[in-house]
């Protein structure tokens, strides 16, 4: 543990009531170490400037000396399945084609005719060779020069020297990273301990079931900060509040890259006063916000509708529900599976734009990308589905963009986390306005509570100054 300052406050206090350990600890299963072992220390209280998310100058040193040297989530294994799929993946001022190969290998190259400069490709798709709309020069998959038109008039040009400039590519978990300049930490080392901790969780069984993006009108910074912490829901979200244990999460972060918040379910918020709210009332709070208060609604076979045995808790009457219905509906042993992995939000990130929840329920994956300006950014929430045992991981569903008029909303098959992230969308624009017109330009942080979002700060400034990424 770092020492703290006392004139600078605690560092450490909590809410009171029943912490994350506390909920450990009465779990109906014996939790394992990664949910159980605290790892956080004290980062500080310096407020943080509010240019790093209004100015361009700034989002520029982004481009130059963090983006390229940072291993960035760009695909899913299941959204290139077969030899000649690729994917256009684009971000802070690169293109890039990601291409399944014949050996089963995925390379990465720049998506950029080396003739005129045309992209080679806007959409997604499956070819064995990237011929340039434009004049037709040509190059196989793998990168290598194909050939062009009206070769006579470029003698100049040795086809050895035509290859596509390319990335690095790394893949874990289903999940498929590249990095535009070589050399620096293993994707291994950059996402510890992430690997060890989703050995459990198996996202390389899942698939792509939802995918959902929008234009933001708020700095990218600004929008994944907002996913960082669980305590805004006090007043942005209040609907979770009869069972969601806002306050009480536990955040801890390792080294420079991952962090997590742990969100508890099936418990009552601190925010609100327990007198007369039994067991019962949270689990059924929990079935109203799902979409189930409707007066056509049937409870039977809805592993939600559960009645709260005595002497049983909120959490283990719907976690028990929760591990028959997964191991129902994909052929594995839930067995051993915590109430709080059925339940609960495990909220990883790792820096700088990939968030994968962890636990067996379905898992959100959520990416932010800037935007052509400082006040822009493009979020994507991918829901990932456990592929029934025994049966071949699936093609991942099509991207669904929404129109910049479209709220989350638009999106059904979002189900109740439309209206959240609208929630959310009601502050981030105001947000991204407010630090423009900022008197005193600074950006307060609790010490814990926002800790996630220090550690992700810091990191970004050793890139921007120098202490990790450019290659000497």
């Amino acid at each position: 543990m770092a020492e703290r300052d006392p004139k600078q406050g605690g560092g450490f206090e909590r809410c009171p009531g029943t912490s994350w350990e506390d909920l450990m600890a009465q779990d109906s299963r014996t939790a394992p170490a990664i949910l159980t072992q605290e790892s956080y220390e004290y980062l500080g209280s310096d407020p943080i400037p509010a240019e790093r998310y209004t100015s361009e100058a700034f989002a520029q040193l982004e481009r130059e000396r963090m983006w390229p040297y940072v291993w960035q989530f760009a695909a899913r294994e299941e959204d290139l399945p077969e030899p000649g799929d690729f994917v256009v993946y684009e971000n802070a001022g690169r293109s890039f084609l990601i291409s399944r190969q014949d050996d089963g290998s995925i390379r990465a190259f720049h998506n950029v005719c080396l003739h005129r400069g045309r992209k080679l490709r806007t959409d997604d798709g499956s070819a064995d060779t990237f011929q340039c709309p434009f004049h037709g020069f040509t190059w196989k998959k793998d990168g290598s020069f194909s050939h062009m038109p009206c070769s006579w008039d470029f003698k100049h040009l040795d086809p050895k020297d035509l290859t596509l400039p390319e990335a690095e590519v790394g893949r874990w978990g289903g999940y498929i990273f590249l990095r535009e300049e070589p050399g620096g930490p293993t994707l291994e080392e950059f996402l510890a301990p992430l690997p060890e901790h989703f050995k459990r969780w198996r996202h390389e069984e899942c698939t792509t079931v939802i995918w959902v993006a929008k234009e933001v009108p708020a700095n990218w910074k600004v929008t994944a900060e907002a996913f960082m912490e669980a305590w805004h829901t006090v007043v942005t979200h209040p609907q979770l509040l009869p069972f969601s244990g806002d306050a009480n999460s536990a955040y801890w972060f390792w080294g420079d890259n991952v962090n997590v918040n742990l969100v508890p379910f099936g418990v009552l918020s601190p925010h609100l006063d327990p007198e007369g709210k039994s067991q019962q009332w949270i689990v059924d709070e929990f079935i109203k916000y799902n979409g189930r208060s409707a007066d056509n609604y049937d409870p039977s076979g809805d592993p939600y509708a559960v009645s709260v045995p005595d002497g049983q808790t909120a959490r283990e009457a719907l976690g028990a529900a929760m591990r028959k219905s997964y191991e129902e509906q994909t052929g594995y042993d839930h067995s051993e599976a915590t109430d709080a992995e059925l339940l609960d939000a495990l909220v990883y990130n790792v820096f700088p734009n990939f968030a994968p929840w962890g636990g067996y329920m379905p898992n959100i994956v959520y990416r932010w990308k800037p935007g052509k300006t400082p006040d822009t950014c493009i979020m994507e929430v991918r829901i990932l589905s456990r592929v029934k045992k025994g049966e071949p991981i699936p093609r991942s569903c099509e991207l669904h963009m929404l129109g910049p008029d479209e709220p989350w909303t638009a999106a059904a098959e979002l189900g109740g986390l439309g209206p959240v992230f609208e929630q959310d969308m009601e502050n981030l624009p105001f947000v991204q306005q407010g630090l423009h017109c900022s008197k005193n330009g600074k950006v307060q942080l609790a010490d814990y509570q926002e800790i996630r979002i220090r550690q992700f700060q810091q990191t970004m400034m050793k890139y921007i100054n120098g202490e990790l990424g450019a290659r000497k």
